[in-house]
């Protein structure tokens, strides 16, 4: 618990200074790329700890504290960290965005928003305790991801 508070002003900041856009502005594609890719990590690392937190003893702090960093970096403004030339690699930055994600931005937006929602939706559900809730809405979360890695993902 004493991480906690210190967990949330962090994850408030980055929220803040993502959601602006001001803080995207100015950076280079390279770190939007080494940015995004930190946040997609965070977030699965996250997503690690509530599935092995529903496979071993459960906890349930453990488990909203994870859904809610999830949930505050879903829903922190992540797509300023997507400008053009982000699809390729550059700067020692790797990227398997493919291009195809600059030319759809309508789809883009559903499958982003549609991941935001289920986000959310993970940090309400585990707020409850329910493990199978937990469990069902960690699988439609993983679903949303799975979403757009399908489309705009190269292997």
């Amino acid at each position: 618990m004493s991480l906690q508070k210190p967990l949330v002003l962090a994850l408030a900041s980055l929220t803040l200074l993502l959601s602006s856009g001001v803080q995207a502005d100015g950076l280079k594609p390279e770190e939007m790329i080494k940015y995004r890719k930190a946040a997609y990590n965070f977030m699965a690392w996250n997503m690690g700890k509530i599935k092995g937190n529903l496979e071993g003893d459960f906890n349930k702090d453990a488990v909203v504290n994870a859904a809610g960093a999830i949930a505050a970096v879903a829903n922190s403004g992540m797509g300023a960290l997507y400008a053009p030339g982000t699809d390729k690699n550059i700067g020692g930055e790797k990227t398997r965005l493919k291009s195809e994600f600059f030319k759809e931005p309508q789809k883009v937006r559903e499958i982003a928003m549609n991941f935001n929602k289920e986000a959310t939706e993970l940090a309400k559900v585990a707020a409850g305790g329910d493990e199978i809730a937990i469990q069902s809405q960690l699988a439609k979360l993983g679903d949303a991801c799975k979403a757009c890695h399908e489309r705009y993902r190269a292997k």
